[in-house]
């Protein structure tokens, strides 16, 4: 399954002591690159969100940014006559020592009665904060395959007019190669004509045409072009195979490759090779054009092929 390097991902996750919510953006890398933005009051769950990203993305430049909310704290049950008598104490043992310090307004009391009730269990904000980094983590990872979905599609679009240019080309080639061969025939008559007129009355017309004969058909296997169109069929059967093979590109393809010494799932780097040899094919079918309809082919293959190289 093709999945696209860009993508972005949010959730939210809720409980008795508030809200986090999480937002995920990636883009293309070489390596797993991890830029975590966390709250001070968050930091206790900074591995566990490093861990959990780390399963579930293998490369890319990942941004991910946390926010949390405490949930509203009863007026009542924050000023609890417990919590005053303490604030009261500390304030009036404070006052022995420093007999100036003013006494704790009414939003300084409510702020500090809801930090000393939800500072308490930081592994339930950990949980709390894995919970939401999963189903962010989760949707980043559908929409990577949606976008992957229409890049694989472009490309097998762009693929199936390279496999037209490709079937047209085959076509012509034999006209091409014997019109050639007759204008090159025609062409080294005239020239030996008009250098030794009475030397040719001296060779017979079969020797001579069998001569010119070898000479356009030596001169015409330069100009063949079956070999690269072969090996151009064969690159696109392939492009096809990886676009549409749902086990590549798969964590558990990835694992599987690790283990036994082979080629990865990351089918990015494959699909770069791929056409890098389809561009020389397109650049060697260019160099031994004979007609203007092959090298019109080969322009049009090397834009073809450079449309799926940004793609990929």
């Amino acid at each position: 399954m093709i999945r696209s390097m860009t993508a972005f991902g949010a959730a939210s996750a809720e409980s008795e002591l508030g809200s986090v919510t999480v937002e995920i953006r990636t883009v293309n890398s070489r390596y797993l690159d991890i830029n975590l933005r966390v709250p001070d009051e968050m930091r206790m769950a900074e591995a566990s969100l490093r861990e959990q990203i780390g399963l579930f993305l293998k490369r890319g430049k990942v941004d991910a940014r946390v926010a949390f909310a405490r949930a509203a704290t009863n007026l009542d049950q924050a000023l609890s006559d417990d919590y005053l008598q303490m604030t009261a104490t500390q304030l009036k043992r404070v006052r022995e020592f420093l007999p100036e310090t003013p006494a704790p307004t009414l939003s300084e009391l409510i702020k500090g009665a809801s930090a000393s009730e939800n500072t308490s269990d930081p592994k339930a904000w950990t949980e709390l904060c894995v919970q939401a980094a999963t189903q962010a983590l989760t949707d980043l990872q559908a929409n990577r395959e949606r976008e992957g979905a229409r890049l694989a599609q472009a490309m097998l679009e762009n693929a199936q007019d390279i496999a037209g240019i490709v079937a047209s080309v085959q076509t012509e080639v034999p006209r091409l190669l014997d019109e050639h061969r007759q204008k090159l025939a025609t062409k080294l008559r005239e020239t030996l004509e008009a250098a030794s007129p009475s030397g040719l009355a001296q060779i017979s017309g079969e020797e001579l045409s069998a001569r010119i004969a070898q000479e356009s058909s030596l001169f015409a296997l330069r100009i063949d072009v079956a070999e690269e169109l072969t090996r151009l069929q064969s690159h696109i059967d392939e492009l096809r195979h990886l676009l549409q093979d749902d086990s590549v590109n798969t964590p558990q393809a990835a694992r599987g490759a690790r283990k036994s010494g082979k080629a990865g799932g990351s089918v990015g780097k494959r699909l770069d090779f791929l056409f890098q040899e389809m561009n020389r094919e397109a650049n060697t079918l260019g160099s031994k054009a004979s007609g203007i309809e092959v090298t019109r082919a080969a322009i049009d293959l090397k834009l073809l092929i450079e449309q799926m190289r940004e793609q990929a």
